[in-house]
């Protein structure tokens, strides 16, 4: 039984807290420029596909609600394997899934830099581009150590401040879309359909780290199912929507590596691209926000249930947040960014995925042998076994590097459990 005087996490969060969650985790940076290499592979197929692939994305989004409607504590995909597959197997999805917050983080904080560095070049390199990295990693450090209430806070506004210039492109640009342009009449490859697909799945996803910060939610149950469900709807509609704008109003769109700069500047003049790159800018800020936020909270949960060394689950006694877990987080991103090793750690995001999805799609099927779920997926078993494969095929496309590098952490990560069982051991053998 937990000792009362030891402080825990405030249940502080509602449905709408994880949603913003959610939408700021998947929009970052990529709906700024995804439009133009959806538009080099599929043409005027380009803005169904968005569509079509939100659609597939809500699959596997209704098996994390199911089974996240089982549970209320910290952890997502990692309690729900945990309990479905066992120590090992939910340790490795627990790793990996910080392991990506952490290389994410670490990336989108250098392009964060060299969106400002359009603006301020000194940002580009040396000594300024590190202070300016190690100002904003603190930042975000001291303000997801002071509470999670105001790290949500800092998370609605940013998505709110992300969303505001999109929704004003698709709105002051749908009357110069050209209908023509958005015809589907060129045909295309399989090769094309597969290299836009796996592009799509990954501007989809993030939104597996809803469940993470349960422990913090009230009447998780019900919040987290809500705040996946609503989160793919709003992406799919926004980027849906962008994709149609970017892809009818800018000639030769799949030449542009900035897409919605470009085609803004065609239909607001100089005053659009200046909100498209603020938006940028603003997008990928967010996204650090969030990153750090759910990052850490995947350390504490694998403390929590013992997988690491008790430090890591150590909660501040007046903030209540997991203050060791996301020192510990931060300082690890902040090395990956100043060093830029995380190019190679990034490649990861493959096998992450699919081990997160499919674990937790998998997890669904196996946990329903316990009972019904308080949000039941209709129609059996058809809905998590679609989920599966296509969770299976986010492979498909992947090249050598990145699945060496996802097998290297996924080999990292048993030989941590491995240490780490045997530390547990050894003090229960002292004891």
């Amino acid at each position: 039984m937990p000792d009362p005087s030891t402080p825990t996490l405030r249940r502080e969060l509602g449905k709408w807290d994880l949603t913003a969650i959610g939408v700021n985790q998947v929009i970052g940076s990529g709906v700024f420029l995804l439009p133009a290499a959806l538009a080099a592979n599929l043409g005027g197929w380009s803005w169904m596909a968005v569509g079509l692939v939100g659609a597939l994305a809500m699959l596997i989004a209704l098996n994390f609600a199911e089974a996240a409607s089982r549970f209320e504590g910290t952890g997502g995909s990692y309690l729900y394997t945990r309990a479905a597959f066992g120590r090992f197997v939910s340790f490795e999805v627990g790793w990996m899934l910080w392991a990506t917050r952490t290389t994410s983080w670490a990336s989108v904080a250098n392009g964060l830099m060299d969106a400002l560095g359009y603006y301020w070049p000194e940002l580009r390199a040396g000594a300024l581009r590190m202070a300016a990295l190690t100002l904003l990693v603190v930042v975000i450090m001291l303000l997801n150590i002071r509470g999670v209430r105001q790290s949500a806070i800092v998370v609605n506004i940013f998505t709110i401040a992300k969303l505001t210039p999109l929704v004003l492109f698709v709105l002051l640009g749908l009357p110069y879309v050209s209908v023509e342009a958005l015809r589907p009449d060129d045909a295309v490859t399989f090769q094309q359909i597969s290299a836009a697909a796996l592009l799509l799945i990954f501007a989809y996803g993030g939104y597996e780290v809803i469940p993470v910060p349960a422990g913090e939610a009230r009447d998780p149950r019900r919040a987290v199912p809500f705040a996946m469900i609503a989160t793919i709807v709003t992406v799919a509609i926004v980027m849906t929507a962008v994709q149609v704008v970017a892809l009818g109003t800018l000639p030769a769109i799949a030449a542009s590596r900035t897409p919605l700069a470009d085609a803004a500047l065609l239909f607001l003049g100089g005053f659009g691209a200046l909100l498209m790159t603020g938006g940028a800018a603003i997008s990928m800020t967010g996204n650090n926000v969030g990153q750090a936020l759910s990052g850490s909270r995947n350390l504490f949960a694998l403390a929590e249930q013992r997988d690491l060394p008790r430090a890591f689950g150590h909660v501040h006694p007046r903030y209540h947040t997991p203050d060791f877990a996301i020192v510990f987080t931060c300082v690890i991103t902040l090395v990956l960014a100043v060093s830029g090793s995380f190019a190679a750690l990034a490649a990861t995001s493959a096998v992450t995925r699919l081990l997160v999805y499919a674990g937790t799609c998998a997890s669904v099927l196996a946990l329903r042998r316990q009972g019904r779920a308080p949000f039941t997926i209709p129609g059996g078993p058809a809905v998590p076994v679609l989920a599966l494969v296509i969770s299976v095929a986010i492979l498909y496309g992947a090249n050598a590097a990145q699945l060496q590098a996802g097998a290297i952490a996924l080999v990292l990560g048993a030989v941590l459990y491995a240490i780490a069982r045997g530390s547990a051991r050894g003090r229960i053998e002292t004891a």
